[in-house]
């Protein structure tokens, strides 16, 4: 029945996707440059020139020749409102470090500067996900403490001799005066004229901000405490100017949590927030002429926000939920399409005031304790009512065949997924960064291949109702290693392919219930659950009473159904994930069995329909062929 090469390609198939696919955006590449010569000059101008005297003449000359370069890039960025003020700026800040003015007011003078730079072009200067310093750890000794050495003292071995030397990662005047973001910056660019490298095509956004925060750390006293600072203002300002303007005892407090950022709380307000945010910063790539960058900021803004709060949404409004989704969808598309900029424009205000709405309505501050039960009980409902079917649908039909010894693969299956779902939840949040859009397309392999398995075992029942030989079958072909591992390979990508998504669901569930709440979301979690594996025993016992042909028939029907809803879950996601476009037609939309108006969702299971047309009609004649044989 199962051939098991196929089956361990179809295994691999989603992991393959996950280290291949990638739908990271990158900042405009010339803002991103100039921000970091300014914030090499910030930091170091101050030690090069002293009381109107160069001290280093060698650095001072590459500080003037940087200005050279920098002036070059602000005029080859796209025309902004604000460049003409850059140019000025930079104008003015050459002939203060050609005057020799004081190294504070000249770095002032490039901090100010570097903020207008990046309000003009919108360049990000804040992480999506909060740093995480333990993670920073091990990238710190891999990659930078052969030279910096292993406290960061720019004694390492590699160091040795070098010209200029490795920098001082210990000098808290000179951190002081670079903000997380310059570190981040400075990572992935390189200092150029130095022996730094440019990181960017070795470590992703993530892992920089992780191994900058780690770095900060070399400068910070991590036993000061106080309240949590904004993250963006922990990445964007340098705690020279937390100091000037807040005091010492701030500026320490700011340095201890830079360099260990506080944990954001992904609320629905940030998560709404942060898909505004993002779909803004896609507009102004798609203004400007980058259109792949602008899609693919136009996927990270649902995946990574809007898409974490639509199980909440849907148990106030499921109608303003469907209303959003498709404003953000027809954005993307019209992006995907090259609509005139225009045309964009309108989609996406239409899509923000769809998105106001809906952080409206999720505006609490908490979920009430009803409302985090109810979301709690749908979840886990909705995600495993398929997987729960499936489950069922064979666990009965071993034990109507009496195949009690293979049930044991099945539950291996199920069970394995369970460790799996949980594992790369553990993997995308601690040791790798999968994103909604890789999570997206996972669900959606699985999905499109669970609807290959289903309508491949629902068929074979079909086929198999009256059959004389029957028992011999199953002794031949399915109590095999074969056999069984078909079983619980179905088994498994029933299961993993939602688990991890509900586990993303229930986390920002968690934060929005709050503590309060936490207690009613688990118990309808609790709920749930009861109520599938009540739903499992109806139909292992309603299956022990039916006879074996209408048993049979009842199962290939119900799976074959499956694969119907399973194929437009699978398109669905890979639409979701931004490899397929979305093409809405007039019809109507019932999410829990994966219809959807949308022309490739619906065609995926016209595809699968006609597919089980075909193979019932071949049993059909098989048999009547048989018959008058």
């Amino acid at each position: 029945m199962f051939s098991i090469p196929r089956l361990l390609g179809w295994l691999l198939m989603p992991l393959m996707a996950l280290c291949s696919f990638s739908l990271m955006a990158d900042q405009a590449e010339g803002a991103a440059q100039a921000l970091h010569l300014l914030s090499y000059i910030g930091a170091d101008y101050p030690a090069t020139v002293v009381d109107g005297k160069v001290i280093d003449a060698s650095e001072y000359r590459e500080q003037i020749e940087f200005l050279g370069v920098l002036q070059g890039l602000i005029v080859a960025l796209p025309a902004r409102n604000g460049q003409q003020d850059l140019e000025q700026g930079v104008t003015s800040l050459r002939q203060s470090i050609e005057s020799r003015q004081n190294g504070t007011d000249v770095a002032r003078q490039a901090r100010q500067l570097a903020a207008q730079l990046a309000a003009a072009y919108e360049v990000s200067q804040a992480p999506a996900i909060t740093p995480d310093p333990a993670r920073g750890a091990p990238l710190y000794v891999q990659h930078c403490s052969v030279c910096h050495g292993d406290a960061g003292a720019g004694d390492g071995p590699a160091g040795m001799g070098l010209e200029p030397p490795p920098a001082n990662l210990r000098d808290q005047a000179r951190m002081d005066r670079l903000s997380l973001y310059d570190l981040y910056n400075t990572l992935g660019l390189g200092v150029e004229g130095t022996d730094m490298p440019a990181f960017a095509d070795q470590l992703d956004d993530r892992q920089r901000w992780d191994l900058a925060s780690y770095i900060a750390g070399f400068s910070a006293d991590p036993s000061v405490k106080g309240e949590a600072m904004p993250l963006g203002e922990l990445a964007g300002r340098t705690p020279e100017e937390i100091g000037a303007s807040q005091g010492a005892a701030t500026q320490a407090l700011f340095r201890a949590q830079r360099a260990q950022p506080p944990l954001q709380q992904r609320g629905p307000k940030e998560l709404i927030g942060h898909t505004r945010a993002t779909l803004e910063q896609s507009f102004t790539a798609y203004r400007d002429g980058d259109a792949d960058q602008a899609y693919d900021l136009s996927v990270a803004a649902y995946l990574e926000g809007f898409e974490l709060v639509e199980s909440s949404l849907d148990n106030l409004d499921a109608v303003q939920r469907k209303t959003t989704e498709r404003a953000l969808m027809a954005y993307r598309q019209a992006l995907q399409d090259r609509q005139p900029v225009a045309k964009a424009a309108q989609l996406l205000e239409q899509a923000k005031v769809d998105l106001d709405k809906s952080a409206e309505l999720l505006g609490a501050d908490g979920l009430s304790g009803s409302l985090s039960f109810v979301s709690s009980l749908l979840i886990l409902l909705r995600e495993g009512l398929e997987a729960i079917l499936v489950l069922a649908a064979i666990l009965a039909f071993l034990r109507k065949t009496g195949q009690e010894h293979a049930v044991r693969s099945v539950h291996i299956g199920w069970g394995l997924a369970i460790v799996a779902g949980f594992a790369t939840w553990a993997v995308a949040a601690y040791l790798i960064d999968v994103g909604g859009a890789q999570r997206e397309l996972m669900e959606g392999c699985t999905a499109l291949f669970a609807c290959v398995m289903v309508l491949w075992l629902g068929v074979w029942m079909h086929d198999r109702r009256h059959a004389a030989a029957w028992q011999s079958y199953i002794k031949d072909h399915l109590l095999g290693s074969s056999g069984r591992l078909g079983f619980a390979t179905l088994a498994f990508f029933s299961v993993y392919r939602e688990l991890f998504e509900v586990i993303l669901f229930y986390e920002t569930l968690w934060l929005q219930a709050g503590p309060a709440g936490h207690g009613m979301v688990i118990a309808g979690a609790a709920t749930a659950l009861v109520l599938l594996v009540g739903l499992a025993w109806i139909i292992l016992r309603g299956s022990a009473k039916l006879p074996l042909g209408i048993f049979f028939s009842a199962n290939a029907a119900l799976l074959c159904a499956l694969s119907v809803v399973f194929a437009g879950h699978g398109v669905a996601a890979l639409q979701e994930a931004g490899v397929l476009g979305t093409r809405p037609v007039p019809f109507f939309e019932f999410d829990w069995l994966g219809i959807h108006p949308d022309a490739y969702s619906l065609s995926a299971q016209g595809l699968a329909l006609l597919a089980i047309a075909l193979l019932y009609g071949r049993s059909w004649l098989r048999e009547r062929s048989l018959a008058q044989a």
